[in-house]
């Protein structure tokens, strides 16, 4: 007989003749067979040949065929084998029932039918074989679903593809590769034999034929296809996949790139296998265009943030700025953080500012608040005053709307400053290696409360004060005195340059969950007190 065998059987029975017969019966059915005569040349077929089932005699010349049963089932490598007892000489009710209750999946007397023994053969496969079914499914949704959390939770795209085709190696144990093309247009091939992802470049043009070969070239949805080994390797020369190739392609958008992934025939030999594959590929497809989507909503809401932002610091006589601005890695929208530095000549303005939540609304109040703030500074409007009228644009037009600003009015010829506050983050003063946070104080603009904090100070020749909004030193699960401590701390190591500064303050407490906004200015000490 020829093909594939049914199963690969190991034969064991001391009797040359019993296992001449029985072998014969199974090779006729189409099966493959391993013989052995002993429980020692068991261990041995077991050790060199992948064997599916067991067919053992009760009684062995080295040990009874139950405690060989016994060890057969109780060692991980061979435990799931199915065992079928036969015996000539142990055939009573209660020879079967202690066989069968010391591991056997079934029990055998002689005389032995050919045909009830081929059918118990088949019905003992058929139950393991749904049972690894069945298991090997389970797993398989185990570590898709796995994979999918993982692939939703991928910042960017790089670690997208990283995710998906570790995924898909380890779902159907096969080599496998993901094709993606970021917002650069730069198509990447990413690929898994075992040893972690390596990315590399693929052929232009790929992806849209994948996608005209599956029927989605001007269309959307999720199809799955079978290459012949050769084919795939002349379409993708250095291919990882050694034999034929089921591909699946992924396009939400007919307007944008699809996405693909590629593994060994050999990982999906069955119908349930290729509907998790399109899972996957549609898992890769929806976080693909989710990512995408977040980056150039990102982009936007940063250009349109910064646009808000004055573009630079007016140039102030014997002090130097240093101003920063950090949008939160986790948000897309817009945020209502801001900074100002007005010069009104012998007096200059410093604004800094958080307007509630993370939204174009959030932004476009931003925007009205210093809009105002420069009209109200225009006016002639000392600090308090322009809080007090801040209050009365957000009570009136933004009900629903709060903020916190401090604003720090400054003489430049003496470092005399007045700092007022409406709940925000006091500043921190900083001098001779100490650092110590100004009083603070004062309600949120945007209630009926006009209460207005505050300070009257001197910024000292070589002082410097540092305004931030709460971003900056906010952390869940940390307590915000903690990293108020933490800021001042670092702060008392300052550097000369305001900008290294700036950078390392930023980099002190690293990614942030919330915009940061951050103004650090210095009195010159070479121009003293006037």
């Amino acid at each position: 007989m020829t093909g594939t065998p049914v199963c690969t059987t190991l034969v064991v029975d001391d009797n040359d003749t019993k296992r001449y017969i029985i072998g014969s019966w199974l090779r006729r059915a189409g099966h493959a067979v391993v013989e052995a005569a002993s429980a020692a040349e068991t261990w041995r077929q077991l050790a060199e040949h992948e064997i599916e089932l067991v067919v053992l005699d009760v009684r062995l010349p080295d040990m009874s065929g139950i405690e060989v049963c016994e060890r057969i089932k109780s060692t991980p490598r061979t435990g799931s084998l199915p065992v079928i007892h036969i015996s000539a000489h142990a055939v009573d009710t209660a020879d079967r029932v202690h066989g069968l209750r010391r591991g056997a999946d079934a029990y055998m007397t002689d005389p032995i039918d050919p045909g009830e023994f081929l059918a118990t053969v088949e019905a003992v496969l058929r139950y393991y074989r749904a049972l690894h079914r069945a298991e090997r499914m389970a797993s398989r949704l185990a570590a898709f679903t796995r994979t999918s959390l993982r692939i939703n939770a991928a910042e960017s795209f790089e670690e997208l593809a990283a995710v998906a085709v570790h995924g898909a190696h380890t779902i159907f144990g096969t080599p496998a590769a993901v094709f993606t093309q970021p917002l650069d247009g730069r198509p990447v091939r990413t690929v898994e034999r075992g040893g972690g992802p390596e990315y590399r470049d693929h052929p232009s043009g790929l992806l849209p034929r994948l996608a005209g070969m599956t029927g989605l070239a001007d269309d959307t949805g999720t199809e799955v296809m079978r290459m012949p080994a050769g084919a795939w390797r002349e379409l993708m020369p250095g291919t990882v996949v050694e034999g034929d190739a089921v591909i699946v392609v992924s396009r939400l958008k007919a307007d944008r790139p699809a996405a693909a992934i590629v593994i060994d025939a050999r990982g999906v030999p069955e119908k349930g296998d290729t509907d998790l594959l399109r899972q996957l590929g549609q898992t890769l497809a929806l976080a693909m265009e989710a990512l995408r989507s977040y980056t150039e909503e990102h982009t936007v809401s940063l250009t349109i943030q910064r646009s808000l932002l004055p573009a630079a610091t007016p140039p102030v006589p014997g002090w130097a700025f240093a101003v920063r601005y950090a949008p939160s890695g986790d948000q897309a929208e817009v945020g209502g953080d801001f900074y100002e530095v007005l010069d009104r000549g012998d007096r200059v303005l410093v604004a800094i500012g958080d307007v509630q939540g993370h939204s174009l609304l959030a932004a476009t109040v931003m925007a009205e608040i210093r809009h105002a703030l420069r009209a109200f500074a225009a006016e002639g409007h000392d600090a308090v005053t322009i809080l007090r009228l801040l209050n009365d644009v957000l009570e009136r037009y933004h009900g629903d709307q709060t903020a916190t600003m401090c604003l720090l009015t400054l003489d430049p010829r003496t470092g005399a400053a007045q700092i007022a506050s409406a709940g925000h983050i006091p500043p921190l003063h900083i001098s001779d290696g100490r650092a110590c946070y100004g009083s603070g104080g004062g309600v949120l603009l945007g209630f009926p409360a006009e209460d207005v904090a505050v300070e009257e100070t001197v910024v000292p020749p070589g002082g410097i004060v540092m305004l931030l909004t709460d971003g900056l030193i906010e952390d869940r699960g940390i307590p915000l005195a903690d990293n108020l401590e933490r800021l001042r701390v670092v702060a008392g190591r300052m550097d000369d340059d305001l900008e290294r500064f700036s950078d390392r303050v930023l980099a002190e407490f690293g990614h942030r969950e919330d915009d940061v906004a951050m103004i650090v200015l210095r009195r010159d000490e070479a121009r003293g007190a006037v």
